[in-house]
């Protein structure tokens, strides 16, 4: 029998994940280009990763952010510790008169953040588990691919080549999950 003085209950995580602002332009765009530059070492070639020019970047998710630029359909949530943004998720949501799925477009977490329950959090966050939902991921990215099975998603047999790296993608696939039951 265990000490009844000492409590296993589950730390309090010390991010929060929230919509993304406009405010968060800058942030993501670092998060996402370090992502790119922490996860992919192995796959794309050091000129590339080098290249990211997170001012360009910061811009390009400022106008995307930014309701008043005819911002998109597209939903972001991003994951703070304390101010900084350590990882964020952009999901296409099914159209009226476009496909009957959601779409994962972006989901990424800094390194350090690796294992800790931050990419599970914002994709409990910003997908609906009724919906079903497609992603594009490296095929040669076996943590991603991992963590998506995790998921529930499974390849569906979709090949594509990505076009800024040329690499291999799969696509996968999630059908509608159940939801559980908290009531008792």
């Amino acid at each position: 029998m265990g000490d009844p003085g000492r409590c296993r209950s589950r730390p309090v995580p010390v991010w929060r994940v929230v919509p993304a602002a406009l405010e968060h332009a800058r942030g993501i765009a670092e998060c996402h280009i370090e992502s790119w530059r922490e996860a992919y070492t192995s796959l794309v070639p050091a000129p590339v990763l080098a290249a990211f020019d997170i001012d360009r970047r910061a811009a390009a998710v400022a106008r995307r952010l930014d309701p008043a630029a005819g911002g998109t359909a597209e939903r972001t949530h991003v994951a703070l510790a304390g101010g900084e943004v350590i990882g964020f998720v952009t999901v296409t949501a099914p159209g009226e008169s476009g496909p009957a799925y959601a779409e994962l477009d972006a989901l990424y977490v800094r390194e350090a953040w690796y294992g800790t329950g931050v990419a599970d959090d914002l994709v409990r966050t910003a997908l609906d588990p009724g919906i079903p939902c497609r992603l594009w991921v490296f095929a040669d990215a076996p943590r991603a691919l991992a963590f998506y099975r995790r998921h529930g998603w499974t390849a569906d047999g979709a090949r594509k080549f990505e076009e800024f790296t040329a690499l291999a993608q799969l696509r996968m696939s999630r059908t509608p999950q159940p939801v559980p039951d908290r009531s008792g």
